[in-house]
């Protein structure tokens, strides 16, 4: 099987979000501290032991988000990063938006 960090990104830059039944589904498919936000974004904060390993980690994350073309909003201060994950075209959530975030925690291994 798959995981959600291993399939293919497709953005969706148009188009209504994930409700109900299949935005739960992708969520439990994350399987760790992702919070979902009122239907409407992901959020996770990153813990670290000093302000170069967080932005050492945001910078990756900066990275992936070029190399995607799909930009998380991120906040980062000594010891931490907090990333927020949506698609801002749909208003909400994507399947996009949830292989991005499985793609976020992969770069911490």
């Amino acid at each position: 099987m798959t995981t959600l960090a291993d399939r293919e990104f497709k953005p969706q830059h148009q188009g209504p979000p994930l409700k109900g039944e299949a935005l739960q589904r992708l969520f439990q498919e994350l399987d760790n501290d992702w919070e979902l936000v009122e239907d409407h974004h992901l959020e996770k904060e990153f813990r670290f032991k000093n302000f170069q390993e967080a932005l050492d980690f945001v910078n990756k994350v900066g990275q992936l988000a070029e190399e995607l073309n799909h930009h998380p909003d991120i906040c980062l201060g000594w010891g931490y990063a907090e990333v927020a994950i949506f698609t801002h075209s749909a208003e909400g959530l994507t399947e996009a938006d949830f292989v991005f975030a499985a793609r976020v925690d992969r770069l911490l291994g």
